[in-house]
């Protein structure tokens, strides 16, 4: 974007100075979240329009992270897709059998084995964690630690593994089932995401094994098996809220309500005025410049840019659009994918755009549908006109030139091209090209019959009551 166009982010960029530290991050994906009632794998469900699981991926980029590792369940190539668009460069790793985290993070084996300084062992259905929280793990690396387990301090910490502190050190992870009524009333949880030293991960996590009821590997054992070797261990907390873990519809939804907010946040930093955030909903990357404003009740799909000084009116819904500075669009506006409104254009109610540019100054106030379009600047587009771009097999699209007028209810037939200047005439069906600075009239010449009205009535009534 250009200077003058302020954008903003749900997530903040990173700022640990981590000059000739390479970090490895390998995010566990395998589970399928049953719970969510779904086809759908529950780290493809979204928030702010984007999957679960890309959240995670950019934030751990966003933190400095080079190399990505993820580890995905047999059969899932929707997820390995999803992973290679967000992050072209990740690696894909198949877990076959689901015994537990340690499990999970060595199908990352090879990953593991190239090296890293600092690994950061992330989850898929965690979406919440900053790029700021990923820095703050590394930096506990580089003071002495070999491993650094991120906790919260939980409401309710019922469920929760509890983190046990000693002298600054963290002895054990212990979990709600095997802890004492004393380690139950420890607030400060597991929230499972770690970070490991580099020279350490891989044997620490081989030394895990399955000697416990479910008999699976679990993660959380590295801490036991660090201490027992005499490294350092340490926790570093965070809010509950970015620990939030997905697993239901409900956690979805209270995942969408934090991202909202953060986005709001942003939006306002960025100088944008929300004149009812709590209503307003934005996407993962809308983009919007300075002084814009937007007005209760819209909806911003993905792939929206909204230029300084721009506003946007209540109920209006855009997906896929540019609006140029100084242009307002709505109330009740539609703009679909390829909507490109111009520099102080204007889109009223009920007005829908798709695949249409429209040029500067362009007046479209209302009911009418602009679909496959370039519309010259200063144009004014009169209710009820439509570009009939469909005939049943493919799309056409209607060239207007600047300056003309199209008058109300006019069906512009698609594949067809109106001139500068041109006029259509108000109810015309236009079929063929208009040149500049011609007048096009579509309809029946009109024909007036005195009289008529009344006949009508006289013969209705006859009939009603049986003279006729």
């Amino acid at each position: 974007m250009s200077a003058d166009h302020a954008t903003f982010s749900a997530a903040s960029g990173a700022s640990f100075p981590a000059q000739g530290r390479r970090a490895l991050a390998v995010v566990l994906a395998a589970g399928e979240g049953t719970r969510m009632l779904s086809r759908l794998p529950k780290i493809l469900h979204r928030i702010a329009n984007r999957p679960i699981v890309s959240h995670v991926l950019d934030s751990v980029r966003a933190a400095g992270v080079e190399s990505v590792a993820v580890v995905v369940g047999p059969g899932r190539e929707d997820v390995a897709a999803e992973v290679r668009s967000t992050a072209p460069g990740a690696t894909i790793h198949i877990q076959q059998e689901r015994l537990g985290t340690a499990h999970a993070a060595l199908a990352a084996r090879a990953a593991l084995e190239a090296g890293a300084d600092d690994v950061i062992i992330a989850f898929g259905d965690t979406p919440l964690v900053e790029p700021q929280t990923f820095d703050r793990l590394r930096a506990v690396l580089t003071k002495g630690a070999s491993v650094v387990v991120l906790g919260f301090e939980a409401k309710d910490p019922t469920g929760y593994g509890r983190l046990l502190i000693e002298d600054g050190e963290l002895v054990a992870i212990r979990e709600h089932r095997d802890a004492s009524e004393a380690e139950r009333a420890i607030r400060l949880c597991n929230g499972g995401i770690m970070a490991i030293a580099g020279a350490h991960a891989l044997p620490l996590l081989e030394k895990i094994d399955n000697a416990n009821a479910k008999g699976e590997y679990y993660l959380t054992d590295v801490v036991a098996h660090a201490r027992a070797a005499g490294l350092h261990a340490k926790a570093l907390v965070a809010g509950e809220e970015e620990l939030l873990g997905i697993n239901d519809r409900a956690q979805l939804a209270a995942a969408e309500a934090v991202i909202q907010n953060r986005l709001r946040l942003a939006a306002f930093r960025a100088g944008v005025t929300l004149v009812a955030p709590e209503t307003v909903f934005f996407s993962w990357d809308t983009a919007l410049g300075r002084d814009v404003v937007v007005e209760p009740h819209v909806v911003f799909g993905p792939g929206v840019t909204v230029e300084e000084g721009a506003v946007v009116h209540a109920f209006s819904h855009l997906a896929g659009a540019v609006v140029r500075s100084g242009a307002d669009v709505g109330p009740f506006a539609r703009l679909r994918p390829g909507a490109d409104v111009g520099t102080g254009a204007h889109v009223g109610n009920f007005v829908e755009i798709k695949n249409a540019k429209l040029g500067e100054g362009v007046k479209a106030g209302h009911l009418s549908y602009l679909g496959d379009a370039e519309i010259g600047a200063g144009t004014n587009i009169g209710a009820g006109t439509i570009t009939c771009n469909y005939d049943g097999y493919s799309k056409h699209r209607t060239l207007i030139g600047s300056g003309a007028f199209i008058g109300s209810n006019s069906s512009l037939v698609a594949p067809v091209s109106i001139g500068d200047g041109a006029y259509t005439g108000s109810g015309s069906v236009v079929t063929r090209d208009v040149p500049a600075d011609a007048l096009a009239l579509g309809r029946a010449q009109q024909v007036v019959k005195e009289g008529w009205a009344a006949r009508l009535r006289e013969f209705r009534a006859a009939v009603k009551t049986g003279k006729s």
